[in-house]
């Protein structure tokens, strides 16, 4: 089970956009295997709540409820849930103080860079770093959220596999005809493995068509979270880009770009180019068999999972 995975477990994911989260709304979402309900008070003052999507009663799942006053009713039998997430209210029995055990199971969320962050166990370091989220310079966009078959590995190791571009996504960020992968760097540290200089020529740089030579640098700050430069004539596009773990072969995938240029074309054309190359990504990944990705090498092939055989263009990976 995912939440067997201590490093995932201790991680913050994504699991909505914070625009999603209006004053007064609730919304089912799944993290790890969990059920949960996101939930905000009266206001944008009233940070999102989330919780387990069940009432300590019955079981019923909260995000069928309403909000109330910057409390949650459950839909059961009315149970009234406070931002702490305890009851405080059972109309059958106005008198009776609620028993300690009323109470449901909350979860640390933050929200940044436009997305609710949430963390099921003890988050082990700060929410993945954006830096031209607050730059004025940078226009933003988001894109997805993107649904795989498969596991958050396949997924993030997809999103920084270079060679596939050629074939994939041939005529925009690649060409059958110009398919050598020179070569470049890997560093790891402290803070991730960063793949810097790599350089690709693509017939569509920025998705209007613009030919040209790239260069880009991936930075895998989390097991599933990405942070990516690309270096294109007219400017710089970054991107951070995260994988939500909903269970062991389900993910979704979620982005927000900057540019230090004005776009060429409207964000619906940014999203439906975004849009296009999930397609392109989607078939591809979802084949992958088995769907999580193997951890044993060429070097040692005894067990029950297939190893994978490795070369130069995938050092990224290995």
């Amino acid at each position: 089970m995912l939440t067997k995975d201590k490093v995932l477990f201790n991680d913050w994911h994504v699991v909505a956009l914070a625009s999603d989260c209006q004053p007064g709304t609730l919304k089912r979402v799944r993290l790890l295997e969990e059920d949960l309900v996101l939930w905000r008070g009266d206001s944008l003052q009233c940070p999102i709540q989330v919780w387990q999507d069940r009432c300590p009663h019955r079981s019923a799942r909260l995000s069928l409820g309403k909000v109330s006053q910057n409390n949650l009713l459950c839909p059961y039998h009315g149970w009234k849930f406070n931002q702490r997430g305890k009851c405080e209210h059972i109309p059958h029995h106005p008198a009776l103080q609620p028993p300690a055990s009323a109470c449901v199971k909350t979860y640390h969320c933050q929200e940044r860079w436009g997305f609710v962050w949430v963390c099921l166990g003890e988050p082990a370091q700060d929410i993945p770093p954006f830096p031209e989220w607050d730059q004025p310079s940078y226009h933003k966009v988001f894109f997805g959220p993107y649904h795989f078959r498969s596991s958050g590995f396949r997924v993030v190791e997809n999103a920084f596999d270079v060679p596939h571009f050629a074939f994939v996504h041939d005529g925009s960020l690649g060409a059958r005809d110009n398919t050598v992968i020179e070569e470049y760097d890997v560093t790891v540290n402290t803070e991730g493995v960063t793949l810097s200089n790599i350089h690709v020529w693509q017939p569509d740089t920025d998705g209007i068509g613009t030919i040209g030579k790239v260069t880009y640098l991936h930075k895998i700050c989390r097991p599933l979270t990405l942070y990516t430069v690309k270096k294109i004539a007219k400017g710089q596009e970054t991107a951070l880009y995260t994988i939500s773990p909903v269970a062991e072969e389900d993910s979704i995938a979620w982005g927000v770009a900057a540019f230090n240029y004005e776009p060429d074309m409207l964000e619906a054309e940014f999203r439906a180019f975004q849009d296009k190359l999930y397609s392109e990504d989607a078939p591809m990944v979802e084949s992958q068999c088995p769907a999580r990705l193997p951890l044993l090498s060429g070097n040692n092939p005894k067990g029950a999972i297939p190893f994978e055989t490795h070369v130069p263009s995938d050092r990224g990976s290995v």
